[in-house]
């Protein structure tokens, strides 16, 4: 990889932001830093601020478990986190440096965690076949393990429940590449293949393809939505009949 000039990063995450909210980051450098923007670090080390969003998510998930809700946002701070990143590695060669460090948040009470990253680094990606790795530690070890052990401090929940969490996001965030971009579908799976068998996602589930470019994942944990009262079962749950599964 080589550094990339930063307005090719900023070129790359506006295109990347088309897809969804989730893609979304700005990078203006001129955006109003007082108006409630923290570092994103604060969600790793401020354990009563996450307490507080697990507490929030409870309440609008009409719950008295907080497991759930710690699952639930955990999974929602996850596809948040891989989105961008996956994005515009998968539609731009281009790998982009979420260093929480660098990169802001602004609590809002619905909807994707607004990002923001006045001053974004990234690499171009001059060989496909090596990206996984890089990428594995920018998402994985520099933003969702510190989430991981934080939420953890919060709330009593197995290890295992979140990064089939992680695993199920980056199946999700894949898929929206490949719905926005079906050419691109082919090296969506493969990346995700390469991701799900490091380190703790290794085991996490199955990515498959069809011909017609859709990709599909089967996980091997449950993130306990269907606990909520009509939560029912996610389309990737390992609770659902193969032949539900296959209908959906």
């Amino acid at each position: 990889m080589r550094p990339a000039p930063p307005r090719l990063v900023a070129d790359v995450m506006a295109q990347v932001s088309t897809i969804s909210a989730y893609f979304e980051v700005s990078t203006d450098p001129v955006e109003p830093a007082g108006q409630g923007w923290r570092p994103l670090g604060e969600l790793f080390t401020d354990v009563e601020a996450l307490s507080a969003r697990v507490a929030d998510v409870r309440r609008r998930l009409d719950t008295t478990e907080t497991r759930i809700a710690a699952s639930i946002l955990y999974q929602g701070l996850a596809a948040r986190l891989w989105s961008p990143v996956v994005g515009a590695a998968v539609a731009h060669d281009l790998l982009a440096d979420l260093d929480p460090a660098g990169v802001r948040w602004r609590p809002e009470p619905t909807g994707p965690l607004p990002l923001w990253a006045p001053r974004l680094e990234g690499w171009e990606i001059t060989d496909r076949d090596r990206v996984a790795e890089p990428l594995y530690r920018i998402v994985v070890g520099g933003l969702l393990e510190p989430l991981a052990l934080a939420v953890r401090e919060t709330t009593r929940i197995a290890p295992a429940l979140l990064w089939g969490n992680a695993a199920s996001a980056l199946a999700g965030t894949l898929g929206a590449v490949a719905r926005e971009r079906p050419e691109l579908a082919a090296r969506a799976l493969c990346l995700g293949r390469e991701l799900l068998s490091h380190g703790v996602l290794a085991g996490g589930g199955e990515l498959t393809g069809s011909a017609g470019g859709r990709l599909s994942f089967v996980r091997r944990s449950c993130c306990l939505y269907y606990r909520l009262p009509g939560g029912g079962k996610c389309g990737d749950c390992v609770l659902l009949a193969p032949r539900t599964r296959r209908e959906r």
